[in-house]
């Protein structure tokens, strides 16, 4: 165990935490799951940053971070689709959680295949996961009904990693599309 396997493995002890304060009966619940949500989120950029400038690279994180990374943020989604109970919210976080299942099928194919490389993390994937990343703290930190500018920037932050997301998953898709083809030779 390094720190940065230990910060992907807090990343999901955070988890059960963020449900837990999310649903007490109290107004700071919000903007402490907000916090959870956060702390979180920065882990996630902090692990891999360490894990790369330290060497620190391990099979248990390159294939925990990404899980880690998929629970927390489907988690924090489904709480926000019930909380605020609404097809505006709705839309976007099945968008970013059916692309999630998608490429995370595909890396799992692809690396059958021995082509793990051809579906790696590009810049529109980091630039949706910042995204969406901020986009969930302010929705958290915003009670229902939405209102103020922290929750509707929340809520356009969302709808912009949703768009982000369906390009990156369009990238993937068509940089796997010579082993996926039906007319493909595998």
């Amino acid at each position: 165990m390094n720190v940065p396997n230990i910060l992907t493995s807090l990343r999901i002890v955070l988890v059960p935490f963020l449900v837990l304060v999310f649903y007490m009966p109290y107004e700071w619940s919000y903007s402490a799951s907000a916090a959870i949500f956060a702390v979180a989120a920065i882990t996630d950029w902090f692990d891999g940053y360490l894990a790369r400038r330290w060497n620190q690279t391990t099979a248990f994180g390159a294939f925990f971070d990404p899980v880690a990374d998929k629970i927390m943020v489907a988690t924090a989604l489904c709480l926000l689709i019930e909380e605020f109970g609404a097809f505006w919210m709705t839309v976007p976080s099945m968008i970013i959680i059916g692309r999630e299942i998608v490429i995370s099928a595909l890396r799992e194919w692809m690396a059958e295949l021995g082509k793990r490389t051809s579906v790696a993390v590009n810049r529109i994937g980091k630039l949706k996961t910042a995204a969406q990343m901020v986009a969930i703290t302010l929705l958290l930190f915003t009670p229902v009904p939405l209102a103020g500018i922290i929750g509707y920037i929340g809520l356009a932050l969302l709808y912009a990693s949703a768009v982000l997301t369906l390009w990156s998953m369009y990238v993937y898709l068509r940089a796997a599309w010579p082993d996926l083809s039906p007319f493909s030779r595998g």
